[in-house]
């Protein structure tokens, strides 16, 4: 198996199942100037000209937002829809889900496991959802004697089961704790749904499901997804009875 050198040999998928057959596993180095990502770029941007900005940051914002929101559909309608799939049959089976991400990330996996847990709009059953980021102690603690990289991994050790669901959002879609909270949760036999941008094709590419907002602006990828996400809630309020 043999994949390009920007890929950590451990974030392969597979490749424990090669190794463990007695197969090799390299990850090559790539070549300055033959990136096929950067072809891909390079092609987007002669497709896609940036237009110049406007000297008014609010006019420029809210055109932006309206252009990300134009392709939104198109990029993650049916993302959304697996996702509310996926989610609403791991409650429906028993499983839980786990939630992390960094920062602003942070604060929508708090947000999305309390809708969770509480209700969205719907009065409905409390539905078992947690946020790794919210632990103090925990994220410390691991961060002191394991490794910043380790502190939402450890916790899918601990909570996470065959059945689970992970919620991975990472806005450029390479943050390390986040992609190995994801491996961590592949390993564990969970279901992984990624919470990216345009760019995130490293956390993408270890998800079962992708949402990849059409935006390398990390304010607009938020954007994107808290509304994603809301409307992941609304889809589990249809589908989730009012009592057991």
């Amino acid at each position: 198996m043999v994949k390009g050198g920007d890929w950590p040999i451990e974030q392969i998928v597979g490749a424990d199942v090669v190794r463990a057959a007695g197969g090799e596993v390299v990850s090559i180095p790539l070549a300055e100037g033959f990136s096929t990502s950067a072809i891909l770029e390079r092609i987007e941007v002669r497709r896609n000209p940036a237009h110049g900005r406007s000297d008014d940051a609010v006019t420029d914002s809210i055109s932006e937002h309206r252009a990300v929101f134009e392709e939104f559909e198109q990029a993650v309608g049916d993302a959304i829809r697996r996702s509310g799939r996926l989610i609403s049959e791991t409650f429906a089976s028993g499983g839980k889900v786990l939630i992390c991400g960094n920062g602003g990330s942070a604060a929508d996996a708090q947000h999305i496991a309390a809708e969770f847990v509480g209700r969205y709009e719907t009065e409905r059953i409390a539905l078992p959802a947690i946020a790794l980021t919210t632990d103090t102690s925990a994220l410390t603690a691991l961060a002191n004697d394991y490794d910043f990289e380790r502190i939402f991994a450890r916790q899918v050790e601990a909570l996470g089961r065959s059945g689970d669901c992970l919620i991975a959002i990472s806005t450029s879609g390479n943050s390390p704790n986040v992609l190995a909270a994801v491996m961590t949760a592949r390993s564990r036999g969970m279901k992984v749904i990624g919470f990216t941008g345009s760019k995130g094709k490293r956390l993408a590419g270890l998800s079962d499901i992708a949402i990849m907002v059409p935006s390398e602006r990390t304010a607009r990828i938020q954007e994107g997804h808290i509304t994603a996400a809301h409307i992941i809630c609304e889809l589990i309020d249809l589908e989730t009875p009012s009592d057991r």
